[in-house]
C-alpha cells in the first residue's frame, strides 16, 4: 500500500496479466490490493472550501467589530458628557446591526467558531453597558423635563383658579 499526505483516493491496483496463461491457481496469487493514491483535484476543493470559510469568518468578525466600534463610540460620548447626534448614532447602529443580523443568519454554521463566539460575547457586554448609560441619560432627561414642566405651570398660574389643596402643595 502507498500512502501520501493530503487527500487520497482508494483505487484497486490492476496487474498486467496474460489472459491466456492465467489459470485458477495463478488468479489467486495475483489478488487485487487496495492502494491510496493522491487525489490532486480534491486538495484544491478542500483548500477552496477552507479559504471560503476563512473569508466568511473574517467578514462576520469585521461586521461585529464595526458594530462594537459604533456602540463604544456612543457609550464613551455619553459617559464623558460630549454633545452627540442621537439620530446619527441611531442610524449607524441600526445599519450595522442589520448587517450583522443578515450575516449571522446567512452563516449560522459559523456560530460555533470560538473567535466569533468571543466577539459576540464582547459585543453583548458593550451593548449592555451602552443600554445602561442610555437608560441613565434618558432618566436624567425625563427628570429635567419634569422640572421644566412644573416651572412652566407654576409661572403660568398665579393661583387664582386653583383650589386651596393645590396651593398648599397637596
Amino acid at each position: 500500500m502507498q500512502a501520501q499526505e493530503g487527500a487520497a483516493v482508494l483505487v484497486m491496483e490492476q496487474p498486467v496479466v496474460d489472459a491466456e496463461a492465467m489459470t485458477v491457481e495463478a488468479a489467486s496469487s495475483n489478488a487485487l490490493l487496495p492502494v491510496l493514491l493522491p487525489n490532486v483535484g480534491g486538495e484544491a476543493v478542500v483548500d477552496r472550501a477552507e479559504a471560503a470559510r476563512a473569508d466568511e469568518v473574517r467578514g462576520l468578525l469585521a461586521a461585529i467589530r464595526r458594530l462594537e466600534s459604533i456602540v463604544e463610540e456612543e457609550t464613551v460620548a455619553l459617559a464623558t458628557g460630549k454633545k452627540i447626534d442621537f439620530d446619527d448614532f441611531s442610524a449607524r447602529k441600526s445599519r450595522s446591526m442589520l448587517e450583522f443580523v443578515r450575516l449571522m443568519r446567512a452563516r449560522m454554521h459559523l456560530g460555533s467558531e470560538v473567535e466569533i463566539t468571543e466577539e459576540v460575547q464582547r459585543l453583548r457586554e458593550k451593548l449592555e453597558r451602552n443600554r445602561s448609560i442610555l437608560e441613565m441619560h434618558y432618566d436624567a432627561v425625563r427628570e429635567v423635563a419634569t422640572i421644566i414642566v412644573k416651572a412652566i405651570k407654576d409661572a403660568d398660574s398665579d393661583g387664582t383658579y386653583t383650589g386651596r389643596a393645590t396651593q398648599d402643595g397637596k
